[in-house]
Order: C-alpha cells, then sequence, then structure tokens
C-alpha cells in the first residue's frame, strides 16, 4: 500500500510476518498495542500481512481482542473460500453468455426411444376427447386409467346401493325389521351398509343367498334388471380397457433396437448413410418394414419458412430392400446419389449442418398379430462419416451366434472426405479419359501400320497393281501371308487369287 504523509518514509509499505507456534503469536499483539499507545500508526492483520497506515490519535484505547491461531486460521480458509466462489460465479456467468454465442444444441423430435417430443396446446375442440372414449381411456397413464377402473365401479356400486336404501326407506323395510309378517322388497336389508352389499352382489352376480329379491316389489325387480345390464356394459368396458392397455404393441417395440450412430462410408464404390437395427426376440416381427425421414427446416423460393420439413429418405422402396426379414441385426443401407438430400453433403458441411435423421420400423407381432412400431432418430453429431459397423455374427456349431455387444460399435475405414456428387464427377471425369485414351490410341494404329508398308525403294507398282487391304488388332482369313507381315505383327496383306 501507498503510505501518505508517514512518519517513516523509508519503511517498506507492508511488513509480512510469518505464522509461527502460538507461544509467539502474542508478539503482533505487543506491536499492536505499542503503536496504539502512540497514536500513530494502526496495525490490522489480512491474510498474514501487517499493513501500516498513519491514524489520527484516539481518545480512547482500542478493545483488546484475544484470538487463537486455529480462529485465525479457519477466517483465512472461509476469506479464500469465499473468494473461489465469487470466481465461480464469475466463471459460470460468463460460461453462460459464452453458451449463447455458441452453436445450440438442436432439440429432438423424436427422442432415441422413439417418443415424440411434441405437446398440443391451445386445444379449444376438447370434446372431441368425449366422442371417441375408448381411445382416451387407452392412452391415459397407468396412474390414471387404474383410478377410472376403480372409481368406475365404485360409483356405480355405490349409485345402486343408495337407490336400493331409498327402495327400503320409502316402503317403511326399516320400520318393520322385527315384524316377521312383513314381506321386505329385499330380505335382509336393515341399512345403507347391507344396501351396498347388495348392489355389490348383483352387480357382480356373486348371489351370497343371504339378501335375495322378493317377488312382492316391482320397482326392485325393474332396478334389478337395470343394474344387472349397465353393470354388463361396465365390465365389458373397463376390461376391454384394461386388456388393449396391457396388450399394447408399443411395449414389443422395447426389445426393438437401434444403433446410436450413424455412419457414412463406401459401399460399391458409392457413399452411402447406414444404420443398424436388431429384434432382441426370437419371436419374429412379420412384414417388416422401414422408413426414413429428413427433418430439417427449410425456406422455399418465395420466402415461406417451412419449420420440421420432412423430406423422404430411400432405404431401397424400389428395389424392395426396405422389406426386411428381421431374424438377426441388418444395416439399413441409404445410397447417396442425385435424388438423395445428402448428394451435395460433404465431410466439412455435414459439421455445419442442423438436421434430424428419423428411422421408422413397421411390423407385425407374430404372437398377437397387433401391428408394431419403432422409432429412433439420428442428429448431426451422431453421424459419423468414414465409419463402418462392426460384424457382430460368429458361424458356430450348427447354428449362427449373434454378438450384441458390438451391436452398436464402429470402426474408422478409408472414405472421401469430398460430397457424392463430386465423387461421381471425378468418377466420370476417370472414365472420360479412359475412354478417350483408348480410342485416340485406336485411330493411330492404322497410321503406323501404312507407313510400316512403305518400301524403303519409293516403289509403288506392286502396290497399285495388288491394292492391299491392311487389318489393325486381329487377322483375317487368308491363303498367303508375306514375310513383312509376320514381322510387323498385327498388319497382314490379303492379296487373294480372285482379286489377283
Amino acid at each position: 500500500m501507498a503510505l501518505e504523509n508517514s512518519v517513516f518514509p523509508s519503511r517498506p509499505d507492508s511488513l509480512a510476518l510469518p505464522v509461527e507456534e502460538k507461544g509467539e503469536v502474542e508478539e503482533p499483539e505487543a506491536a499492536t498495542k505499542a503503536t496504539a499507545s502512540t497514536g500513530v500508526f494502526n496495525v490490522s492483520e489480512e491474510l498474514g500481512h501487517v499493513v501500516t497506515t498513519q491514524t489520527t490519535a484516539s481518545t480512547s484505547p482500542p478493545a483488546k481482542v484475544k484470538r487463537s491461531f486455529q480462529s485465525k486460521l479457519a477466517e483465512r480458509e472461509a476469506n479464500a473460500n469465499q473468494h473461489i466462489k465469487k470466481t465461480q460465479g464469475t466463471e459460470k456467468e460468463r460460461g453462460r453468455f459464452g453458451w449463447a454465442r455458441a452453436r445450440r444444441k438442436r432439440q429432438r423430435y423424436v427422442e432415441k426411444n422413439g417418443r415424440c417430443n411434441v405437446q398440443h396446446g391451445n386445444m379449444r375442440e376438447t370434446y372431441r376427447y368425449l366422442t371417441d372414449i375408448f381411445t382416451t381411456l387407452v392412452d391415459l397413464n397407468w396412474r390414471c386409467s387404474l383410478f377410472v377402473f376403480v372409481m368406475a365401479y365404485a360409483v356405480t356400486w355405490l349409485f345402486f346401493g343408495a337407490i336400493w336404501y331409498l327402495i327400503a326407506y320409502c316402503r317403511g323395510d326399516l320400520d318393520h325389521l322385527e315384524d316377521e309378517a312383513w314381506t321386505p322388497c329385499v330380505n335382509n336389508v336393515n341399512g345403507f351398509i347391507s344396501a351396498f352389499l347388495f348392489s355389490i352382489e348383483t352387480e357382480t352376480t356373486i348371489g351370497y343367498g343371504h339378501r335375495v329379491i322378493t317377488d312382492q316389489c316391482p320397482v326392485g325387480t325393474m332396478l334389478l334388471l337395470l343394474q344387472a345390464i349397465l353393470g354388463s356394459m361396465v365390465n365389458a368396458f373397463m376390461v376391454g380397457c384394461m386388456f388393449v392397455k396391457i396388450s399394447q404393441p408399443n411395449k414389443r417395440a422395447e426389445t426393438l433396437v437401434f444403433s446410436k450412430h450413424a455412419v457414412i462410408s463406401l459401399r460399391d464404390d458409392k457413399l452411402c448413410l447406414m444404420f443398424r437395427v436388431g429384434d432382441l426376440r426370437s419371436s419374429h416381427i412379420v412384414g417388416a418394414n422401414m422408413r426414413a425421414k429428413l427433418i430439417k427446416s427449410k425456406q422455399t423460393q418465395e420466402g415461406e419458412f417451412i419449420p420440421l420439413d420432412q423430406t423422404d429418405i430411400s432405404v431401397g422402396f424400389e428395389t424392395g430392400d426396405d422389406r426386411l426379414f428381421l431374424v438377426s441385426p441388418l444395416v439399413i443401407s441409404h445410397e447417396i446419389d442425385a435424388h438423395s438430400p445428402f448428394w451435395d453433403m460433404s465431410q466439412a458441411q455435414l459439421e455445419k449442418e442442423d438436421f434430424e435423421i428419423v428411422v421408422i420400423l413397421e411390423g407385425m407381432v407374430e404372437a398377437t398379430g397387433m401391428t408394431c412400431q419403432a422409432r429412433s432418430s439420428y442428429l448431426t453429431e451422431e453421424v459419423l462419416w468414414g465409419h463402418r459397423f462392426s460384424p457382430m455374427m460368429l458361424l458356430a456349431e450348427g447354428f449362427f451366434d449373434i454378438d450384441y455387444g458390438a451391436f452398436h460399435h464402429t470402426f474408422e475405414v478409408n472414405t472421401p472426405s469430398c460430397s457424392a456428387r463430386e465423387l461421381a464427377l471425378a468418377a466420370a471425369r476417370l472414365d472420360a479419359h479412359l475412354y478417350w485414351s483408348i480410342s485416340s490410341r485406336l485411330d493411330e494404329e492404322p497410321t503406323l501400320a501404312e507407313q510400316a508398308t512403305k518400301q524403303p525403294d519409293g516403289s509403288s507398282a506392286d502396290s497399285k497393281a495388288g491394292e492391299p487391304i491392311f487389318t489393325v488388332g486381329e487377322m483375317t482369313d487368308i491363303q498367303d501371308q508375306s514375310a513383312l507381315g509376320e514381322l510387323n505383327g498385327s498388319i497382314t496383306t490379303d492379296q487373294s487369287e480372285t482379286e489377283a
């Protein structure tokens, strides 16, 4: 610290005193007393440093504070921890601002487990759910479904129990409980509890025999028929809902697995987007069919913005490769051609893109015959360029062994980093170069043949009289071959007797 109006200008700004044993701690306190008595300096401690500053003379001496070494050390640690917390808080704020400037992670349209990440809001026509009450009850979660199931039976039992009690009360059966000559509507109904039990016995068709309806009560007979009919309807409705909910095929989709990553590599000299799908159960999916969609926002030429636009990705619809025989895990391949949305996408551009690939597997469950659908998705960072799936099938003694431990495993392979369009153009240039090089060589061979047939003496009388025919690259059906033709190899002179 800079000292202003100090008595000792040559004295250093701060004096660092080492912390020693308990016996030596009293020395700074003595120095404090000395300086306080003169009224010139004020000694304060902060993290082991004694700082001297000029002060005015105080009329009253400062209070004596005796602190142990442990209390001072605890205070210093608390101050240090408080400084660290402040620093961490600043770093968090900086990180929060940095995240705002950094690339935002894409929100999934379809989760990895197949759940669609879409919530419907501001729906005003809620009455439409009541028009299809059966599907509404099936779509409820298990907690709500069990609550509705219990309340459906409890409410009907209580409702009809109250009516049976009302009939007994209006007819005066409760006033003649001890009168043996009185014929009640329902025997042994002496209160609401007994009427409730009779309602349960009637609706569930238990029939213990203790409480029975008599033939002296027509109203009770009509109520009995009504409760029997409504009870059967409630049983059919609720049991049907629970059966459909239990046998829903979406639980079958839990055993249909997709690979964690999709890969892009060469297959038959063509870039292909590939992912793996497998079935963990021994019971098969009948008529399995695979589809894929590209989810990406785009803007039309007219300026219309289409969020989450869906583009079809061909996985073999034209050739029938999308229909699977899913007995063992299969690698689904999408050939990146001119009709593919990845036609102009290179490895560098893939890292900058923001899209989602949704894959859908549909089929019929062999055990129940119900249609099942399994879904998954791949974000941009989950598409690996230059990778290939590891093999997982081994030939054992008498069967094929599938190692699901390698289901998600991939390994790197040599793959060009250019787009499929650039790769196709390079292959076309190579084919054109080979074509024109072969054609030019074939055009040059007749010229070489003519030069080889010229006589060294320059006489052309024989050639004019005989009119020789030159053949390149093959031997004609001749009767006489000259020695010059044998020397030149592929050039022969055909002088037939007929032409002579």
